[in-house]
């Protein structure tokens, strides 16, 4: 059976975010040249190194082609291009200027492919120190411990009750040692599945959000995608509550999203940002976050001065 692109990339991911920087870069090049769209995105997908993005990039020539718009056609793939992708190509399509807003979405998703890998360099190393220490723990705890507690137990003299305690968890890992593993796995499976259910999602956001340290680092990244989508939205010319409209829907972080929710709603009521942001509801908002808006909002470029 024939499957099709719409069908294929429900099932599947593996689409890179270098694949979506570069078709964009590259449309905007093109389109600048004076190439046609169609034809811009049918020379392109044969880059790709995803060879669903190539189905997809398929379709979507083809789409193009029988006379939609490109909004139209690249909304049938959400888990490619999100709403903020989504609503500048329409913005630029209904303006005439999509050379234009192609450009601001190839420099944020520039800005957020570096962003990404400066994440994943500072949790590298952290990373690889407890993955070795698990593994050589778990190692010395099945394999090691157990064969010293016979030769232990054959000494006639009284042990240390830091040896004694590391005996009874060798005696415990040599017996129940399975059943904990398969009890740890049966966890994460169980914990991985509650996730989908957003109650359970919001519940673990705000625990991360509250864990010291992490909880920083995570506002840090989410207030940075935020800021820098709902800047590079403002500047393509999208109104600012269609822009939190779009930036709710690709904010992963529930707790985050609410907050965008509210903003949306209370600024469609007629009300600043920076009167919203300082009602004290939003907890992990930064305050430095709401002054600086305000001072945007009074020169009409509200995410400027804090987003760049």
């Amino acid at each position: 059976m024939k499957i099709s692109a719409h069908t294929q990339i429900r099932f599947s991911n593996n689409i890179s975010f270098l694949d979506k920087l570069l078709f964009t870069k590259h449309v905007g090049i093109m389109l600048k040249s004076g190439i046609p769209i169609a034809e811009a995105i049918d020379t392109i997908k044969d880059q790709s190194s995803s060879t669903f993005f190539r189905s997809v990039l398929t379709q979507i020539t083809k789409d193009l082609e029988n006379g939609e718009m490109l909004e139209k056609a690249l909304s049938k793939y959400p888990k490619i291009f999100d709403s903020m992708y989504v609503n500048l190509i329409r913005i630029g399509e209904e303006s005439g200027n999509l050379e234009e807003n192609l450009s601001y979405l190839t420099k944020q998703l520039e800005k957020e492919h570096e962003f990404r890998q400066k994440v994943i360099a500072a949790s590298m190393y952290p990373t690889i120190v407890l993955t070795t220490a698990v593994v050589v723990g778990g190692g010395v705890s099945f394999f090691v411990l157990p064969k010293l507690i016979d030769l232990f137990k054959s000494l006639d003299t009284n042990l240390p009750l830091a040896t004694k305690i590391l005996l009874a968890f060798a005696t415990f890992s040599q017996k129940y040692g399975i059943y904990v593993i398969i009890g740890l796995i049966a966890l994460f499976t169980i914990f991985k599945y509650s996730l989908r259910y957003k109650s359970f999602k919001y519940l673990w956001d705000k625990l991360v959000l509250a864990t010291p340290v992490i909880g920083k680092l995570v506002a840090g990244v989410q207030m940075t995608f935020i800021c820098r989508n709902l800047g590079t939205m403002l500047k393509s010319g999208l109104p600012i509550v269609k822009a939190l409209n779009a930036q709710e829907i690709s904010t992963v972080n529930l707790v985050y999203r609410k907050y965008i929710a509210k903003l949306a709603e209370d600024t469609q009521k007629g009300k600043s940002l920076k009167e919203i942001l300082e009602d004290g509801n939003f907890k992990y908002f930064p305050k430095i976050a709401a002054k600086m808006i305000g001072v945007g909002e009074k020169r009409e470029s509200w995410m400027n001065p804090f987003c760049t």
